[in-house]
Protein backbone atom coordinates (compact mmCIF):
# COMPACT_ATOMS: atom_id res chain seq x y z
CA UNK A 1 0.00 0.00 0.00
CA UNK A 2 1.23 3.46 -0.78
CA UNK A 3 0.56 6.39 1.02
CA UNK A 4 1.13 10.23 -0.28
CA UNK A 5 1.21 12.99 2.03
CA UNK A 6 1.14 16.53 1.01
CA UNK A 7 2.59 19.23 2.86
CA UNK A 8 3.35 23.18 2.50
CA UNK A 9 -0.16 24.69 2.22
CA UNK A 10 -1.69 27.99 3.86
CA UNK A 11 -2.80 31.23 3.85
CA UNK A 12 -0.92 33.67 1.48
CA UNK A 13 -1.27 36.96 0.33
CA UNK A 14 -1.96 37.74 -3.64
CA UNK A 15 1.19 37.92 -5.30
CA UNK A 16 2.92 35.64 -3.07
CA UNK A 17 4.52 32.30 -3.40
CA UNK A 18 3.89 28.89 -1.61
CA UNK A 19 5.71 25.30 -2.13
CA UNK A 20 4.29 22.02 -2.33
CA UNK A 21 5.86 18.71 -1.01
CA UNK A 22 4.47 15.59 -1.46
CA UNK A 23 6.07 12.61 -0.23
CA UNK A 24 5.57 8.64 -1.07
CA UNK A 25 5.63 5.87 1.59
CA UNK A 26 4.89 2.17 2.16
CA UNK A 27 5.03 -0.55 -0.13
CA UNK A 28 6.43 2.07 -2.64
CA UNK A 29 7.33 0.47 -6.12
CA UNK A 30 7.89 2.04 -9.33
CA UNK A 31 5.63 5.29 -9.77
CA UNK A 32 4.88 6.63 -13.55
CA UNK A 33 3.67 10.57 -13.48
CA UNK A 34 3.12 12.47 -10.22
CA UNK A 35 0.85 15.32 -10.15
CA UNK A 36 -1.23 18.08 -8.85
CA UNK A 37 -4.52 18.65 -8.84
CA UNK A 38 -7.21 21.13 -6.85
CA UNK A 39 -10.36 21.37 -6.13
CA UNK A 40 -11.89 24.96 -5.35
CA UNK A 41 -15.50 24.74 -3.25
CA UNK A 42 -18.15 24.45 -5.84
CA UNK A 43 -16.28 23.41 -8.41
CA UNK A 44 -14.86 20.20 -9.59
CA UNK A 45 -11.30 18.68 -9.12
CA UNK A 46 -8.77 20.06 -12.31
CA UNK A 47 -5.00 18.82 -13.28
CA UNK A 48 -3.05 21.29 -12.21
CA UNK A 49 0.33 19.93 -13.25
CA UNK A 50 1.94 16.85 -13.83
CA UNK A 51 5.34 15.32 -14.23
CA UNK A 52 6.46 11.38 -15.91
CA UNK A 53 8.78 9.51 -14.33
CA UNK A 54 11.10 10.94 -17.42
CA UNK A 55 10.62 14.45 -16.14
CA UNK A 56 8.45 15.52 -18.82
CA UNK A 57 5.72 18.75 -17.49
CA UNK A 58 2.39 19.33 -18.15
CA UNK A 59 0.44 22.22 -17.11
CA UNK A 60 -2.93 23.66 -16.51
CA UNK A 61 -3.25 27.07 -18.70
CA UNK A 62 -4.25 28.79 -15.97
CA UNK A 63 -0.95 28.31 -14.09
CA UNK A 64 1.50 28.26 -17.10
CA UNK A 65 4.52 30.81 -15.76
CA UNK A 66 3.35 30.71 -12.58
CA UNK A 67 3.92 27.57 -11.07
CA UNK A 68 6.48 24.77 -11.23
CA UNK A 69 6.17 20.97 -10.63
CA UNK A 70 9.49 18.86 -9.94
CA UNK A 71 9.93 15.27 -8.79
CA UNK A 72 12.97 13.46 -6.78
CA UNK A 73 12.37 10.08 -7.53
CA UNK A 74 14.75 9.09 -4.88
CA UNK A 75 13.21 10.53 -2.46
CA UNK A 76 9.98 9.78 -4.10
CA UNK A 77 8.43 13.28 -3.61
CA UNK A 78 6.78 15.40 -6.23
CA UNK A 79 6.88 19.22 -5.59
CA UNK A 80 4.97 22.35 -6.54
CA UNK A 81 6.27 25.42 -6.17
CA UNK A 82 3.91 28.70 -6.65
CA UNK A 83 4.33 31.93 -7.73
CA UNK A 84 2.33 35.11 -8.14
CA UNK A 85 -0.91 33.48 -6.39
CA UNK A 86 -4.07 34.80 -6.99
CA UNK A 87 -7.49 34.39 -5.06
CA UNK A 88 -8.82 32.19 -7.98
CA UNK A 89 -5.39 29.68 -6.88
CA UNK A 90 -7.62 29.12 -3.58
CA UNK A 91 -8.26 25.41 -3.40
CA UNK A 92 -7.86 22.29 -1.96
CA UNK A 93 -4.45 20.59 -3.68
CA UNK A 94 -4.34 16.79 -4.14
CA UNK A 95 -1.38 15.05 -4.98
CA UNK A 96 -1.79 11.88 -7.10
CA UNK A 97 0.57 9.48 -8.57
CA UNK A 98 0.22 6.49 -11.11
CA UNK A 99 1.69 2.90 -10.53
CA UNK A 100 4.19 1.83 -13.10
CA UNK A 101 3.49 -1.71 -12.52
CA UNK A 102 -0.70 -1.88 -11.73
CA UNK A 103 -2.00 0.15 -14.76
CA UNK A 104 -4.47 2.44 -13.85
CA UNK A 105 -3.87 2.16 -10.42
CA UNK A 106 -4.12 5.76 -8.77
CA UNK A 107 -2.81 7.09 -5.17
CA UNK A 108 -4.09 9.95 -4.02
CA UNK A 109 -2.84 12.29 -0.66
CA UNK A 110 -5.57 13.50 1.69
CA UNK A 111 -5.29 16.98 0.06
CA UNK A 112 -3.85 20.40 1.76
CA UNK A 113 -5.41 23.57 1.55
CA UNK A 114 -3.89 26.71 0.09
CA UNK A 115 -5.63 30.21 0.33
CA UNK A 116 -4.57 32.99 -1.35
CA UNK A 117 -6.26 36.16 0.75
CA UNK A 118 -5.72 39.56 1.39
Amino acid sequence: QVQLVESGGGLVQPGGSLRLSCAASGTVFRLNAMGWYRQALGKERELVALITSGGGTRYADSVKGRFTISRDNGKRTVYLQMSSLKPEDTAVYYCKAESAVAPGLNYWGQGTQVTVSS
